[in-house]
Formats: C-alpha cells, structure tokens, sequence
C-alpha cells in the first residue's frame, strides 16, 4: 500500500485555522502588553505634572512665607525662627500625607486580598467561569496592582522628600545654635567694650575737671606774674620759691593733662577699631547693638 504524503484540504484547514488563533492570540497578548506600557508612561507623565506642580507650589509659598514674608523689617535678614516653624509645619504635612497614603494602600491590599479569596471559592465550589469573567478579574487584578504599585512609589518618594526636609532643618537648626552662640559672646563682648568705654569717659571726665582746674591755677599764676612788684629781698626769696614750686606743680599737672589726652585718644582709637572688626566677623553684633539702642 502506498502512503499519502499529501495533506487533505480538512487538514489545511485545522492548521491554517490553528496559526489564526497562535497569530491572534499573540497579537492580543502584544496588544495588552502595549496598552500597559502606555499606561506606565502615561501614569509616569501625570506623576510627574502633578510633582512639579507641588515643587512650584512649595517655591511659591517659600518665597510668600520664608524669604519676603519673614524678613526683619529694621535689619532686612531672614528670622530664624519664622524658618525653623516653616520647615517643621511641612514635616507635619508629609507625615500626615505619608499616614494617610499608607492607610489607603492597606485597604486595596485587603481588597484585593477579597478578590482573591472570592475567586479561588468560586474554583472550589467549581462554578464555570467564562473567558469574559477571567479577563475582568485579570484586568481589576493589574488594576488594583497598578494603584498599589503607585501609593508605594509615593509612599517611598514622600518618605524620602521627608527625610531631605529633615537633613534642611537640622543644617538650619545648627546653624540657629551656632549664631546663638555668637551673639551671645558678642553681646559679651559688647557689654565689656561699654564697662571699658565707661570707665574711660569717667577718666576723661575726671582729667577734663583736673585740666580746667589746672588752667584756672595757671591764668592765676600768669596774673599774679604780670602784677609783680619787686619785693625784700627775703620776700622775694621766699616769693622766688613759692613760684619755683608753683611752676613745677603747674608743669606737673600739665604733664598729666597731656598723658590723660594722649590715653583717651589710644583708648578711643581702641574702641573705634574693636567696633569696626566686630561689625566685620558678625553683622549680628550690629543687629544686636541697634536693638540695644
């Protein structure tokens, strides 16, 4: 007997009909596949709109809150204090938002535990379940997986704008610390300088009334002189003496004013220059001392 090689046209028909069904199987599943790409991009895009409509948001309300709406009006610099509550109220909010992102994911994870549970009761009691019903329920699955997958990514970003926020306001709190530090050593300082400054005002005062006095003796002095008549000669000895150590105790006290001078100009000049370079190291001591004044 001879055996056909050649196929039937029935069985043309079964194979043609079976590579229909591969091709169209595998054009759905592309066609799937592709529609969940496009998905991914476009749920990527609008997380990324919606990103950078909170970042100008924030940048707006900075600008509104920190660096316009907290500036010292008499000084022109930022309060520290203003940018300290600023960043510690966002704090809240990212951790309220985070809260409520996680307590959202909890309940599509129980939801979709339910779908689940329903459906594998539905395979034990044997119910017939049809083509239709497989591809809703693998569609709500990818669904649901798709929301969880995005509360987690928010969850994770928020997490980690938290932590950046976080990093900001131990930097600022360090530096607040660090100015605190410093004005309070200036003020220190300050109130040293304005002992010392008190002191020399009082020595000044002081010389200024020894200097008047000085010169009254003095215009005396030069009166009594142009007023001279020659006396005794004891007299005149005696006269001669006396003048001899009103000299010198004029001279003396001239000697004195001039010092005292000479040190209130040094000190002044001291003062003037420690002013200046505490004004130079730190523009809080000038804050500091226009408050004061």
């Amino acid at each position: 007997a001879v055996v056909s090689t050649q196929s039937t046209g029935e069985q043309k028909c079964d194979i043609a009909q079976r590579e229909h069904d591969e091709l169209r199987e595998e054009i759905n599943k592309f066609k799937h596949e592709t529609e969940k790409v496009l998905d991914t991009y476009k749920a990527t895009r609008e997380e990324a709109e919606i990103r950078q409509g909170e970042i100008k948001k924030s940048s707006y309300e900075f600008n509104r809150d920190i660096v316009l709406g907290a500036k010292n009006p008499r000084t022109g610099k930022v309060i520290a204090e203003r940018v300290s509550r600023y960043f510690e109220d966002k704090m809240k909010t990212r951790k309220a938002l985070i809260e409520k992102l996680r307590l959202k994911n909890s309940t599509l994870k129980v939801q979709k535990k339910k779908l689940q549970m329903a459906l594998k009761q539905k395979e034990d009691m044997g119910e017939v379940l049809h083509e239709v019903d497989f591809k809703q329920l693998r569609i709500e699955n990818n669904q649901y997986l798709e929301k969880i997958d995005e509360r987690n990514q928010e969850l994770l970003k928020l997490k980690h704008s938290s932590g950046n926020t976080l990093q900001v306001l131990n930097t600022y709190k360090k530096k607040l610390n660090h100015l605190t530090m410093e004005s309070n050593r200036l003020k220190k300082e300050i109130a040293q300088r304005e002992e010392l400054l008190s002191k020399i005002d009082e020595e000044t005062e002081s010389v200024e009334k020894e200097r008047v006095k000085a010169e009254s003796v003095n215009v005396n002095l030069r009166r009594q002189l142009q007023d001279y008549i020659v006396p005794e000669v004891i007299d005149y000895v005696q006269v001669r003496a006396d003048l001899y150590e009103l000299t010198k105790t004029l001279k003396t006290w001239e000697r004195k004013v001039d010092i005292a001078q000479m040190e209130l100009q040094k000190y002044q000049k001291q003062w003037m220059l420690l002013r200046e370079h505490s004004r130079s190291v730190n523009p809080w001591a000038t804050m500091e001392q226009h408050a004061a004044l």
